[in-house]
């Protein structure tokens, strides 16, 4: 029995996430932030101020995928670290008025590598795909 890689979902959807992150990487390199920092920056802008741990909760990446995006963010002027007020073992991670400027741009690149991806696509097919991603994506959460 041979793998055939276009009947693979697995194999499908790991060339579509490098799709995607080429798409927004395209025109996040221009904003100053990579397509593995969107997720976290999409955090901090909806909530300013959390710890390494909220993060990694939230964006469910590995800790030292974390930990370095974090350092990287840091360098380029993204993030700042601050001591948290009550555990001293913890940081809350705040984002700079850098990234907070860039907000709107980086959305809108991502909304357009959304489009780029989809173009073709009418839009309940669009709907219908997206659907189906999240039901993987919780599907997913189980294993």
């Amino acid at each position: 029995m041979g793998f055939n890689r276009t009947d693979s979902a697995t194999y499908l959807a790991n060339q579509m996430a490098k799709g995607f992150s080429r798409s927004l990487q395209q025109r996040a390199a221009r904003l100053g932030f990579s397509p593995g920092q969107f997720p976290i920056l999409l955090e901090l802008w909806t909530e300013d101020g959390l710890t390494q741990k909220q993060l990694l909760e939230r964006v469910d990446i590995e800790q030292a995928t974390m930990a370095n995006t974090l350092s990287r963010m840091e360098r380029d002027g993204l993030v700042e670290r601050r001591p948290h007020p009550s555990d001293k073992r913890a940081q809350l991670i705040f984002l700079t008025g850098k990234a907070t400027a860039m907000q709107t741009e980086a959305v809108e690149a991502a909304i357009a590598a959304d489009r780029d991806m989809f173009r073709g696509f009418r839009t309940f097919e669009r709907e219908l795909l997206l659907e189906y991603f999240r039901r993987i994506l919780e599907n997913a959460k189980h294993l």
